[in-house]
């Protein structure tokens, strides 16, 4: 019998060249780009097939993203210590395999994670933004409010069925727990310089630069998990009420509608990015695994709350077979 180990992967990615994470036939996809890797440098065919924490859609973007693979040990003795390098070799430039680690007993990349963080970049001036953060920074031509938006986000935080944020999928629920949702304005350059060229006698002149000028406003979503579409569906309700076209009420009335509003415009892809997965220790990963298959009930116990995407009565990605784990992972944007 082959004896198998599992891997754990850190992995960043810029969406805007991808399909997004899930291989598809005929289509550029992370998940395939990875796993062609994978098989070229470890000599399997097929390829091997990855997990992962969170499926980002086309044209979203990954600073933190976490997948598992299952490989024969031999494969992976060959290459110990030397893989992301390796891969990095093979792997085309707007993708990296950061680190590479046996995973600790229990780890699952999807089920034994306890929440998903996005970061949403929005620039807000009139003239537009940067060039040179266009790939990953959305224009918004409206001056945004962002102490109206923390208000409207702070109605949103906690567990809720998110339907009315969510593009709904057959047998899937849409309660979800919102951790955090809440609006900063990054610092702007021509301030930071300013302030650094005052601290050692220098005066300097700001750039005048959009991005110097009012910096870039970025929302930070934490949930234990996302349905399809949800963190920008509610950053495009959160956009109009910065800018003073719907009440600071509005994405809460919305929220409890629990049917999808046309109103709410879902945000472009491009301005978001997955930036962590947070998981237990690891003596508690099986433990949190269990419980994260487990349906969601709107008031579930805190020891019994179910996990991603799961539906009543529907068995898991794994014991549905490997096709089915392989493209596995709460879809989070």
């Amino acid at each position: 019998m082959t004896a198998l180990v599992r891997l754990r992967f850190d992995i960043g990615y810029d969406g805007g060249g991808f399909a997004g994470w899930a291989r598809q036939p005929n289509q550029r996809t992370v998940q395939g780009v990875i796993e062609d890797a994978l098989a070229r440098l470890l000599r399997l065919d097929p390829p091997p097939a990855l997990t992962v924490a969170g499926r980002t859609d086309a044209g979203v973007h990954a600073r933190g993203q976490v997948a598992h693979v299952v490989v024969p040990a031999a494969s992976y003795s060959a290459v110990n210590g030397t893989m992301p390098r390796r891969l990095a070799g093979l792997l085309p430039a707007d993708v990296r395999v950061w680190r590479v680690s046996v995973a600790p007993e229990g780890f699952d990349a999807r089920f034994s994670a306890l929440s998903r963080r996005y970061a949403y970049s929005v620039c807000d001036d009139p003239v537009g933004v940067d060039p040179l953060r266009r790939h990953d920074v959305l224009w918004h031509p409206r001056p945004l409010d962002l102490d109206r938006m923390n208000a409207a986000s702070a109605l949103l935080v906690g567990e809720h069925d998110f339907a009315a944020y969510c593009r709904k999928r057959e047998g899937a629920t849409t309660i979800r727990r919102l951790l955090r949702l809440e609006w900063r304005r990054a610092e702007p350059p021509a301030d930071r310089a300013a302030r650094d060229g005052a601290a050692d006698g220098r005066m300097l002149r700001a750039s005048a630069a959009p991005s110097a000028r009012r910096g870039v406003a970025v929302a930070t979503v934490e949930a234990d998990a996302f349905c399809h579409s949800m963190v920008r569906a509610l950053v495009g309700a959160l956009l109009v009420v910065g800018d003073g076209r719907r009440a600071v009420e509005w994405p809460s009335e919305v929220l409890a509608a629990r049917v999808r509003d046309s109103a709410v415009n879902v945000a472009p892809a491009h301005g978001l990015s997955l930036e962590e997965i947070r998981y237990p220790q690891d003596e508690d990963l099986a433990r949190r695994a269990q419980e994260t298959r487990r349906v969601r009930t709107l008031n579930a116990a805190p020891d019994t709350h179910p996990g991603p995407d799961t539906a009543p009565g529907a068995p898991s990605p794994e014991a549905q077979g490997p096709a089915a784990s392989s493209n596995s992972g709460a879809r989070d944007s």
